[in-house]
């Protein structure tokens, strides 16, 4: 079930969509936003955060904050993480984590990709709404499988402990409308490796998804 916070930045998101507030614009304070929608400062805080990440706002001190929807975004000329953990050390963290996480599970002769194929429709589906709240949601979903699929609790306990973090490592590159279906794509050669039982393939696939996610907001990071 999304929280209150994905359920108030699908409401941002159609608002901005729909020109409600059209790019350019500063949205209202955040008293009376929060007023409008019904949900409390620290709610709306989190979904503007959100917003920020995928690119949809962006944030500026003392000035408020602005519709940025489409316009994308230089590489490297990110928002800060919320959570106050470098990009940089997320992605290393993921790299090393998430490769051996689908090779776990590409090697279990009982696992299959069914689920993983109803993430990725989703995905897929969310992609041509240029829905991406729902899309980055379905993001979370994927890689929170594969950490839970590979029968390693321990994969999924740290995942979803640092899931704010890994979440917005996964808005990030949704910001750049060129390239959004760049992860949808690359989720898929992950999931065929692991539909063919190649542990080798998967975590190669895995690799190369985090490799390109990373550079895809102008992220270098030393590969361990």
């Amino acid at each position: 079930m999304p929280s209150l916070s994905n359920v108030a930045a699908q409401n941002l998101q159609r608002l901005i969509a729909n020109g409600t507030y059209a790019v350019g614009e500063t949205l209202p304070s955040q008293r009376d936003l929060a007023e409008s929608l019904g949900i409390s400062r620290t709610c709306l805080r989190e979904a503007i955060s959100m917003l920020e990440a995928l690119g949809l706002v962006r944030s500026h001190a003392g000035k408020g904050v602005f519709v940025t929807a489409g316009t994308g975004r230089d590489a490297g000329d990110y928002p800060a993480n919320p959570a106050g953990m470098r990009p940089e050390a997320i992605f290393q963290f993921r790299f090393v984590l998430e490769p051996a996480a689908a090779s776990l599970v590409a090697a279990d002769p009982k696992s299959g990709a069914e689920g993983l194929r109803a993430i990725q429709a989703r995905l897929e589906a969310a992609l041509h709404r240029f829905d991406l709240v729902e899309a980055a949601q379905c993001d979370m979903e994927f890689h929170h499988a594969i950490a839970r699929l590979s029968g390693n609790e321990a994969f999924a306990s740290v995942l979803k402990q640092y899931e704010t973090q890994v979440a917005y490592s996964l808005q990030l590159p949704f910001a750049n409308p060129k390239g959004i279906w760049e992860t949808a794509d690359e989720h898929l050669a992950v999931i065929d490796a692991i539909a063919s039982h190649d542990p080798a393939a998967a975590r190669q696939a895995m690799q190369t998804h985090l490799l390109r996610a990373a550079a895809r907001v102008g992220i270098r990071f030393f590969q361990p």
